[in-house]
């Protein structure tokens, strides 16, 4: 190489500025620090952070919601009105019961025999509207020896409310249960209603 072009290489090298590494604390401070405008505060963060889904008092600590119904209420088809009153006093009541009424409440198309036993296994108390057709209709006969398969654990769950019969025509399979009498100014509603609020206290 001549001279001059020697001279000029080791001008040009000695003028360059040698680029500085970056030191790991400059480029680790570089990394971990966002700009200032999308830095958080820690009360912002909780602002904007999502809050769990409230929890209704009713669904906590009580298992009354662990069934679908409070009342099935087990009647023959020719005591559909009587039926019909009961469970219109117990819905329309400041307790607001949830009642199963089968021709109103039964899965159209479903089988006769899953959706008694459904009803009765979704609720947790069960009226017998005990009357002359009652004793009569192979269906409600049903129902009373499903509701009575699970004594003497359920008591208090079971009530028979007698209507339009004397004491004698009272089902032998009921007598060691005391029943309410339907011969009153009300038709035996009210004390209906405070057997079944009695029980559904004891869940909670």
């Amino acid at each position: 190489m001549p001279l001059p072009s020697c001279i000029d290489w080791f001008r040009q090298t000695l003028l360059k500025k040698p680029k500085r590494p970056d030191s790991p604390e400059s480029t680790s401070s570089r990394t971990s620090q966002p700009p200032s405008q999308d830095r958080l505060s820690p009360s912002l963060s909780l602002v904007t952070s999502p809050s769990l889904p409230p929890t209704h008092a009713s669904d906590s600590g009580s298992s009354r919601w662990s069934k679908d119904y409070d009342v099935c209420v087990c009647h023959s088809e020719e005591d559909l009105v009587a039926a019909q009153n009961l469970v219109s006093y117990l819905e329309g009541s400041t307790t607001s019961l949830r009642c199963f009424l089968q021709l109103r409440d039964a899965t159209p198309g479903g089988a006769i025999v899953s959706e008694l036993c459904q009803a009765l296994n979704n609720s947790h108390c069960r009226v017998l509207l005990i009357t002359p057709g009652f004793l009569q209709d192979p269906w409600c006969k049903y129902q009373m020896l499903q509701a009575l398969t699970e004594a003497p654990g359920a008591e208090g769950r079971t009530i028979p409310l007698l209507s339009g019969l004397s004491r004698d025509a009272y089902p032998p399979e009921l007598r060691f249960m005391y029943y309410v009498d339907g011969r009153g100014p009300d038709g035996g509603f009210r004390q209906v209603k405070e057997a079944v609020m009695r029980y559904l206290q004891t869940l909670s």
